[in-house]
């Protein structure tokens, strides 16, 4: 006999937004599942980035804002994340690489000890998992893959829904929600429409090590091919070290995949215009393709999506993380008020205030992020004049240049109870 849980809330996915939207109705006493596709390892994911942080930086990085370092506060996964390694950043320098347009932003303008962090995504992991060791009542099920997702069905107390896995076991729920990434299994067994288009990019990560020091400085150089991000990382006093995210053509990422080491470190030294001086050093190189997706819509009866299973951007910004970790936040703030009221937490009713809060801020940042490439996308000499100057004007407007730079800190506009305390409290 196949085993039957009934639950109040699953939630497929157990990455940094999954995690984080469990951790954050740890006290609304609702019933909670994780489901993970990833089978269970011998050792802890904390024991795991203990290891490898003697060993060298993952290539997996995020560039945390100020609210997705208050949310991760307030699911107790910072300290661990403290413990291992961060890598706080305290300026910003972004500049055109086809004429003279620059624009740079301080902390110290803003009165803030840092403009965000730049942390390895299983030290993120590590804390939240963690935090999660701590919550008996939040069972996490690993190794586990979903087959079917049932359409929604009523009873007495409202809406919920049925999920089959691969091994046999049912979870019958209040409520699904979907946080198993840009490809989302449960997104698409719940039919949820989406927006499609393919950027025309590849990205580049990897590790490297260069002649000066990163000066805590996040660098952004727009190139004519695309934008080539190098993010401070620091290891212990060692702060020469960055992760990069080189966004190119198709063509360009595989004649650069093929490069000799030497090679590949020349390439980067001349397309980042030498500002770090020699890159001496690159670790194994990563690629991926680019692609944009929103669902149309982000819940129905007794279903949410949440981060890239609601939507993926172009990552120049670095945004994709804090706009999953802040849809997490939303959601459990809804829910957990849907729940204390004694409401049905499935009712789209409810469940509709949540992609009120955060579908058209997504949006929003996603259509910046287009407009953003499609402008350094163009050679054309009157465009490549007009956002040269339009670059040294707005670095001249300190008011609205540290506005923006609040938004981008997740400093600015509404927010979760969760995120909105300043840097560092």
């Amino acid at each position: 006999m196949s085993e039957v849980m009934d639950v109040d809330l699953v939630i497929v996915g157990a990455g940094m937004v999954g995690l984080t939207a469990a951790l954050a109705l740890r006290d609304s006493g609702l019933s909670i599942v994780l489901l993970e596709s990833r089978p269970a390892q011998s050792q802890s994911l904390l024991q795991q980035a203990q290891e490898a942080t003697g060993q060298g930086f993952d290539p997996r990085v995020s560039a945390l804002t100020c609210a997705s370092e208050q949310i991760l506060r307030s699911v107790d996964a910072w300290p661990v994340m403290q413990s291992l390694r961060l890598s706080p950043y305290t300026d910003m320098d972004v500049w055109d690489g086809e004429g003279t347009g620059r624009t740079h932003f301080s902390a110290a303008d803003l009165h803030e000890p840092y403009l965000g962090h730049i942390v390895e995504n299983r030290v993120i992991l590590a804390g939240l998992r963690s935090a999660l060791a701590e919550q008996p009542h939040i069972r996490l099920l690993e190794g586990v893959e979903v087959r079917m997702l049932s359409e929604p069905r009523t009873s007495a107390a409202g809406f919920w829904r049925e999920l089959s896995l691969a091994d046999g076991q049912t979870v019958c729920a209040r409520l699904v929600v979907a946080a198993d990434g840009a490809l989302s299994r449960t997104r698409q067994l719940a039919a949820l429409p989406t927006w499609e288009w393919d950027y025309g990019h590849h990205a580049i990560v990897t590790t490297v090590r260069t002649e000066r020091s990163n000066g805590a400085t996040a660098w952004q150089r727009f190139t004519d091919d695309g934008p080539l991000a190098f993010l401070p990382l620091r290891d212990g006093a060692d702060d020469h070290l960055s992760s990069i995210v080189w966004s190119t053509s198709p063509e360009h990422v595989r004649e650069l995949m093929g490069l000799e080491d030497a090679a590949f470190c020349k390439a980067l030294e001349r397309a980042f215009e030498g500002r770090l001086g020699a890159v001496e050093w690159a670790d194994e190189r990563h690629s991926f393709p680019l692609r944009q997706r929103h669902a149309k819509r982000y819940v129905q009866e007794a279903f949410a999506a949440i981060g890239d299973a609601a939507h993926t951007i172009h990552p120049l910004a670095g945004q994709g993380v804090n706009l999953g970790l802040l849809d997490a936040a939303v959601l459990a703030e809804v829910v957990e008020a849907a729940a204390a009221r004694g409401d049905d937490i499935g009712a789209p009713r409810i469940l509709r205030r949540y992609q009120r809060r955060r579908q058209g801020e997504n949006l929003q940042m996603a259509a910046g992020m287009e407009g953003f490439k499609r402008l350094f996308d163009s050679q054309q000499p009157l465009l490549v004049l007009g956002r040269n100057f339009g670059m040294q004007c707005f670095d001249r407007l300190g008011a609205v240049k540290n506005h923006l730079a609040l938004v981008a800190m997740g400093l600015s506009g509404e927010l979760p109870a969760r995120a909105r305390r300043p840097c560092g409290d």
